[in-house]
């Protein structure tokens, strides 16, 4: 980062570090968790869901941090409003991920055994997407000419996920063990929030991908 920020703004740097590596960790805990609450494991999904709940808590104190001393330093103005742009989109993933497993554990939908791995591949989807963008963030600050090559994975596992999601959706409402619509109508709707992550990560990376242009100009 030291080609970004003022040579005096190491504890910046550091917060911003400390800030991705949040992002990195809910993006794993995000899919052990619902990988653990499928496979009916409700002790550690529980275990999880704090784990999610204590990360978006850091992040939020981080954020909180890194406003502050962004203007503490000698970054020229346009360069601070990048800088937070990305810190507030990276904290609306940390929000979705912790919101996802808030809601399962409250509504603690019933899914079918022959859906699972539908819903597991997903998960594992979404994470994909964020830990890519993680990366794309990271070089953004150190070595910005890496940033469009996972900003591509992004896309790549977004996309993925979105096909994914239109397929479980079809398999839910022809199952025809489903007897009620609005089972299938519940089983659709973590269908939506699971794949949510991976659509807030390539919003993210889109506007990253805005700030990567301006730095070049």
């Amino acid at each position: 980062m030291s080609s970004f920020f003022s040579s005096k703004s190491k504890d910046l740097q550091n917060l911003i570090n400390k800030y991705i590596d949040v992002v990195e960790r809910c993006a794993l805990v995000f899919e052990e968790g619902i990988r653990c609450y499928i496979n009916w494991k409700e002790e550690r999904f529980a275990n999880y869901y704090k784990d999610m709940v204590s990360l978006e808590n850091e992040a939020d104190e981080l954020r909180h941090d890194i406003k502050f001393k962004l203007y503490s330093y000698m970054l020229i103005p346009e360069s601070r409003g990048d800088v937070l742009g990305i810190i507030e989109t990276l904290d609306d993933v940390v929000d979705v991920c912790k919101k996802v497993m808030e809601q399962m554990s409250i509504e603690q939908p019933d899914i079918p055994e022959n859906l699972r791995p539908g819903y597991l591949e997903l998960s594992e989807l979404s994470s994909k997407t964020i830990l890519e963008l993680v990366k794309a963030t990271r070089a953004f600050f150190t070595e910005i000419k890496l940033v469009e090559n996972y900003i591509n994975k992004v896309h790549f596992y977004e996309h993925e996920a979105d096909k994914l999601e239109e397929s479980l959706k079809r398999k839910i409402f022809e199952h025809r063990d489903i007897a009620y619509l609005s089972v299938k109508m519940h089983l659709r709707y973590f269908v939506e929030k699971i794949v949510l992550p991976s659509d807030m990560a390539e919003s993210v990376a889109e506007r990253l991908s805005v700030y990567v242009i301006k730095r070049r100009l």
